[in-house]
C-alpha cells in the first residue's frame, strides 16, 4: 500500500493551526466527518479512545493518530501540517507539525497494519518529511503527499 493509495488532494491541510492535541484531533475529525458524511463527533470520539491508550506521535514532530470506525467502509487518510507545532505526548518529546490522520474501517483485518506501515514509512524518512515542512504552498505539499512517486 502507497501514501497516495489513502489520500487525495482535498485532505491535504495546509497550515492547520491548533493550540493542542485534543483540539488539533477534533479539527481534523470534524473535517473528516464533512468529507465522509459520517458524524464528527463519533470519529474525533474515536481518535481521542485511541489516543488515550498511547500517543501516537511517534516522534521527530510527526503523529499518526489513527481509529476504527463504525460505518466506514474504505480507509481514510488525511495530512496537516501545522503552522506551530504542538505538544503531542511524542515518544521523543518533541512537539508535532505533521499530522497523518488514518481512519480505519471497523470490519478492516489486518490490512490497517499496512496502512500503518506505509504511512509511517514515509513520513518518518527525514527527508521526505524536510521537504514537507519545506513546501511553499497547498499545491506543492499535495503534490508530494499524493503523488505515489514522491511516496514509498
Amino acid at each position: 500500500m502507497d501514501l497516495a493509495d489513502l489520500i487525495d488532494p482535498n485532505r491535504v491541510v495546509f497550515g492547520a493551526r491548533a493550540n493542542n492535541k485534543e483540539q488539533l484531533l477534533r479539527d481534523l475529525a470534524a473535517r473528516a466527518a464533512s468529507q465522509l458524511n459520517l458524524d464528527a463527533q463519533t470519529i474525533s470520539s474515536a481518535v481521542l479512545a485511541r489516543e488515550e491508550l498511547g500517543s501516537t506521535g511517534l516522534g521527530e514532530g510527526f503523529a499518526l493518530p489513527h481509529a476504527r470506525i463504525p460505518g466506514l467502509d474504505h480507509f481514510f487518510g488525511m495530512f496537516a501540517r501545522l503552522n506551530k507545532p504542538i505538544h503531542f505526548d511524542s515518544i521523543d518529546g518533541k512537539p508535532v507539525d505533521l499530522v497523518f490522520l488514518l481512519l480505519i474501517p471497523a470490519t478492516a483485518g489486518g490490512e490497517h497494519l499496512a496502512a500503518l506501515a506505509a504511512v509511517s514509512r514515509n513520513l518518518r524518512d527525514r527527508d521526505f518529511a524536510a521537504k514537507l515542512r519545506k513546501a511553499a504552498s497547498a499545491a506543492a505539499l499535495c503534490s508530494l503527499i499524493c503523488d505515489p512517486q514522491h511516496s514509498r
